[in-house]
């Protein structure tokens, strides 16, 4: 007897184990029961009535998504199945016939048998569905549902995700497993995760996808190819998800048989309409497309001394007649011009700026270099005046420790869109530049280099799903701040305990911050490893071309670090505002988390802190490497609060960012202290290995990076 009171132990704990194991599949939209009864109970008949206002007052395939998800969330968070019933919008409101995506939901101040029932009304199918998850969001968070009156529209019309995706399943810079689009098996075998996928996005308002990597295949334009893509449209459409796709510039040599593709040749044009057109009878709202020209051996107008507007209009010309836009990407830099990288951009667009056409986005990195764990605000988005400007941000994590080291973007992505351009005067923020507010124009365009991938947990890092979540949030409603997201996210993914929600919110908050301090502080930048650009490597130097290596960035040498970009310099500066430039170019007023940016200063320069520079960048540097011990002692403090799948995926995480915060540390002091030939300051851990030690690891086959280089 008791050795089967003993089994029956075991197999009821293996059973409670196994209901509260979580691979992360879900994402935020888990369902799973409310815990808080109180609460549950109050909001069931709150719930067990829902009208869906619509302008038709009918049943479509948008409608039956939202339906379906009100039926199985609520029957899941609250044990009740509700009683939906759709009406015909009697006249919509001002603020919900704002925006063909607004929403509004309404409900009485107190639930009886005979009160009015809980509404979400729109001007648009999409708009109920974005009601539904905004409605859903409510609840999986907790807050009231009596008198409850949410009216939104999202602030930018386009929301997109850009997927570096090539067509043999890698994906470039992605960390999280191959491509989602499985191309051999389309159009006939739809993996059920395309469904998935677009419910994720729709939940964050997200309402296009660039299916294609950037560097771009032209097979991609082929018939066969069309057909697949237009098979994922259709999985996609209900959810509102558009797709977008790469072109390549040279397609009409490629796959069109032509010798040239200028793009004032006639032929190239009249190839293009051609193309344009049955691409729109396969794919009826496809979106348009997203173009890499002439940067980094993808070809363009330029090989023909064509401009980039000449390029953009050829295909702006295409699309317009079906109401497609173009994403024409400023990352450029010309193998021909030795100027300071960072400025190149400004350089070859702002001299076209209003020769674009009116379907036009210049789609501008945040910063000037390239998804640096910190860069000051891209000049290019104050000096086009006259063009339609998009905002484009990487959710995966190139600099920022990949899927490996936990980087919560809300923070960084947050200090970039509140930046002042003065482009319009004070107050002329990125935010107000790409929404159109500021400039009066649309259409108006955000994007972002999805972090996707096909690990059961989608964004391989658990808590890299945060990025995806914070990104689309933004996307829709740009004045949320990290605190209120992160808040978000951590109760829908982890639920209501209080010290589960405090921990990980801190966690989130803070690491970004983090990575900054243990990797590239004080306006370090562009010291990774090579190709792969996972850890450090100060150190890089004679590669291709000097704007490829560190020691173009940082300019250590004995007499300091930094690059000086001010009047004296490269006079990159002179590309800001007047205000900024004279903020920026002062030693003393410069933020000191741009200051190696922006100048090259004396290792024994005197900062704020009273330190001296070398002192305070091995201070910075190691307080990196105790921030990422702290989070792993609050993250062990969860052990117990968490089902073990997740708790372990993440303890386990923490435990590799501390060795890499380590590495960077130790390896970035050692070079740059054979420049400043100073000591230490106290404080300071000494490093396990000489320097000839770091500079000897090489990592092969790393994610995202398949080339073994």
């Amino acid at each position: 007897m008791p050795r089967l009171f003993a089994l029956a132990v075991i197999f009821a704990s293996l059973a409670l184990s196994s209901a509260r194991s979580d691979d992360g599949y879900r994402l935020w939209l888990r369902y799973d029961r409310i815990e808080n009864e109180t609460y549950r109970t109050q909001a069931a008949p709150a719930l067990g009535r829902i009208v869906l206002a619509t302008p038709s007052g009918a049943e479509s395939p948008t409608v039956a998504a939202a339906r379906d998800e009100l039926t199985t969330a609520l029957g899941n968070l609250l044990g009740a199945t509700p009683v939906i019933t759709l009406e015909k919008l009697p006249a919509a409101s001002s603020a919900v016939a704002r925006s063909s995506d607004a929403f509004s939901v309404s409900s009485p101040s107190s639930f009886t048998p005979h009160s009015s029932p809980l509404t979400i009304s729109a001007s648009s199918d999409l708009g109920i569905l974005y009601g539904t998850f905004a409605l859903l969001r409510h609840l999986q968070t907790g807050q009231p549902l009596e008198n409850l009156s949410l009216t939104s529209y999202p602030k930018i019309q386009h929301r997109l995700l850009n997927h570096w995706d090539d067509l043999n399943g890698h994906v470039e810079r992605g960390y999280a497993g191959s491509s989602l689009w499985e191309w051999f098996y389309l159009p006939e075998i739809r993996n059920p995760r395309y469904h998935d996928y677009a419910r994720a996005c729709a939940s964050l308002g997200l309402n296009g996808t660039v299916l294609t990597n950037v560097n771009a295949n032209a097979q991609i334009l082929t018939a066969p190819y069309l057909a697949k893509v237009a098979a994922l449209a259709g999985e996609f459409r209900p959810y509102g998800i558009r797709v977008y796709l790469t072109a390549r510039f040279s397609a009409p040599i490629e796959i069109g048989g032509l010798k040239t593709a200028d793009p004032l040749d006639p032929a190239v044009a009249a190839w293009w309409k051609t193309k344009v057109a049955e691409i729109y009878r396969a794919i009826p709202d496809f979106g348009g497309f997203l173009v890499k020209a002439n940067s980094e051996g993808q070809p363009g107008p330029q090989d023909y001394k064509r401009t980039h507007a000449d390029g953009a209009n050829l295909l702006a010309d295409a699309v317009a007649p079906h109401g497609g836009i173009i994403m024409w990407r400023a990352f450029v830099y010309s193998p021909d011009n030795n100027d300071d990288r960072v400025k190149q951009a400004v350089t070859e667009f702002a001299p076209l700026d209003g020769k674009f056409r009116d379907n036009v986005i210049v789609q501008i990195k945040n910063g000037p270099l390239d998804f640096m764990p910190r860069e000051p605000f891209s000049p290019l988005f104050g000096a086009m005046p006259k063009t339609r400007l998009a905002a484009e941000l990487q959710i995966t994590q190139e600099y920022l420790g990949q899927s490996t080291q936990l980087a919560f973007l809300a923070p960084m992505w947050r200090e970039f869109l509140d930046a002042d351009t003065f482009a319009n005067g004070p107050g002329t923020t990125i935010a107000s530049l790409i929404d159109g507010s500021t400039k009066r124009q649309q259409p108006s365009v955000i994007a972002g280099v999805a972090n996707t991938g096909t690990d059961r947990n989608w964004t391989g890092h658990l808590l890299a799903q945060a990025n995806w979540y914070a990104f689309g949030r933004l996307t829709w409603d740009h004045s949320l701040t990290s605190e209120q997201i992160a808040d978000e996210w951590t109760k829908m993914t982890f639920g209501h305990d209080a010290s589960v929600v405090s921990t990980i919110t801190k966690l989130l908050l803070g690491s970004r911050e983090t990575v900054v301090n243990y990797s590239m502080p004080l306006g370090l930048t562009h010291i990774m490893a090579e190709g792969h650009h996972y850890g450090p490597g100060p150190w890089v130097d004679k590669l291709g071309r000097a704007d490829w290596t560190s020691v173009y960035y940082h300019r250590a040498a004995a007499t300091g670090l930094g690059f000086n970009r001010t009047a004296t310099g490269s006079n990159a500066l002179a590309q800001y505002s007047p205000a900024i430039a004279q903020r920026y170019g002062s030693l003393t007023d410069c933020p000191e988390n741009l200051l190696l940016w922006f100048h090259h200063v004396a290792w024994d320069h005197r900062l704020r802190s009273g330190r001296t520079l070398w002192d305070e960048l091995c201070l910075r540097y190691q307080q990196g490497v105790d921030e990422v011990r702290a989070m792993r002692r609050d993250w062990d403090s969860l052990k117990g609060r968490i089902d073990d799948e997740r708790f372990t995926h993440i303890q386990q995480r923490l435990t590799r960012q501390e060795l890499d915060a380590i590495e960077w540390r130790d390896a970035c002091l050692l070079y740059f202290q054979t420049f400043s030939k100073r000591p230490f300051p106290a404080g300071i851990e000494p490093p396990a290995h000489p320097l000839s030690h770091y500079i000897s690891q090489k990592r092969r086959h790393m994610p995202g990076d398949p080339s073994g280089k």
